[in-house]
């Protein structure tokens, strides 16, 4: 199967069966999912769900966070991964966003990147989920799937490289949806250690199953 086909047929299930595919971080408004994307890194959706309630409550604006001590911030993130750095990222980013971005989380990759705790996935998290920019971050998950599916190939071997691949063959509209199409079929389908092959209503469009089981792709068998 030609790569075209691949993603056309891909991107086609998808939208029929996925129509809304949302993150599973809960916010309110782009100060919050940035919080949340924050202490996401290397943690689970589901413990972060966990402690931001009572973190958005106690630091409900950049102001209140950025008069806070890492130490007051650690409090609440103790039960998630690294919460010694992350206090710290929480902190700094909040007095960044005062001194240098009038209080308003920024929507380019370029200001994102200079806030404390933000690399270029929670960069494009940020632009893409809070302001629908066709921006493709690739986490474990993504970066899974994408070479699984043969959407990418063994050449992209770095996060950056698969996230052009993708942007190059994703068309702009989709960006923001696929990011989480291909986090959600990794996080339920197409898991790490027991991908449930069987299951996926993608497996007749898969590169992984093709090799896997030795088959024939789909759309060479229509075309005989």
């Amino acid at each position: 199967m030609r790569k075209k086909e691949r993603y056309d047929k891909i991107l086609a299930w998808f939208r029929e069966n996925v129509p809304v595919a949302e993150t599973e971080l809960h916010y309110e408004n782009p100060f919050q999912l940035l919080i949340a994307v924050i202490l996401s890194a290397q943690c689970t959706d589901k413990r972060v769900n966990m402690v931001t309630p009572a973190l958005y409550e106690a630091f409900p604006t950049p102001e209140v966070l950025a008069a806070a001590t890492p130490e007051a911030v650690f409090e609440y993130i103790r039960s998630v991964s690294y919460p010694n750095n992350k206090a710290k990222h929480l902190v700094g980013m909040a007095r960044m966003l005062l001194t240098d971005f009038n209080g308003q989380v920024p929507d380019t990759m370029d200001n994102l990147l200079k806030l404390p705790g933000v690399g270029r996935k929670t960069a494009n998290v940020i632009q893409s989920v809070a302001f629908n920019k066709a921006a493709m971050a690739v986490d474990t998950h993504v970066f899974r799937v994408s070479h699984r599916l043969g959407l990418v190939n063994d050449r992209c071997t770095t996060p950056f490289s698969v996230e052009k691949e993708l942007v190059k063959n994703i068309p702009e509209a989709d960006i923001p949806i696929a990011h989480h199409w291909l986090i959600l079929h990794g996080r339920y389908t197409c898991q790490a250690r027991t991908p449930q092959c069987d299951a996926c209503g993608l497996r007749l469009f898969c590169k992984h199953y093709e090799q896997k089981y030795k088959i024939r792709p789909e759309a060479d068998k229509e075309s005989e």
